[in-house]
């Protein structure tokens, strides 16, 4: 289980840094909310694995540690948070610019080259 969490989180992270590279805004949101997936299932993996564990003290089982659970939740909350106001921030460039290339340049303006 441990491997697939892995393995999991090592693809989140490649395909979310190769999206964040992309020159245009739609896929840098989409690179950014999998690098976001990649740290929640990295930080709930740092809890340990464990099955048939409880989380209430007190009863006959050995209890899980509830830390890693309120850290992923609240990662996830401020997670959605950020990904709806970068798509805002996007939808306002584009409207602004008439183009959404991440370099912040307008459509109509010529691109220099650099040699």
């Amino acid at each position: 289980m441990e491997a697939l969490y892995a393995a999991t989180t090592g693809i989140l992270t490649a395909c979310g840094v190769y999206l964040i590279l992309r020159g245009r805004t739609f896929p840098i949101v989409v690179g950014l909310t999998m690098l976001s997936y990649a740290a929640n299932l990295f930080l709930f993996s740092m809890g340990g694995l464990r099955t048939a564990y409880t989380t209430i003290i007190g009863a006959n089982m050995p209890y899980a540690d509830p830390l890693p659970q309120a850290l992923v939740l609240t990662a996830i909350v401020i997670g959605f948070a950020m990904t709806a106001f970068v798509v805002i921030l996007a939808m306002r460039a584009r409207g602004d610019l008439g183009s959404d290339h991440a370099d912040g340049q307008r459509s109509d303006e010529p691109r220099e080259e650099k040699q």
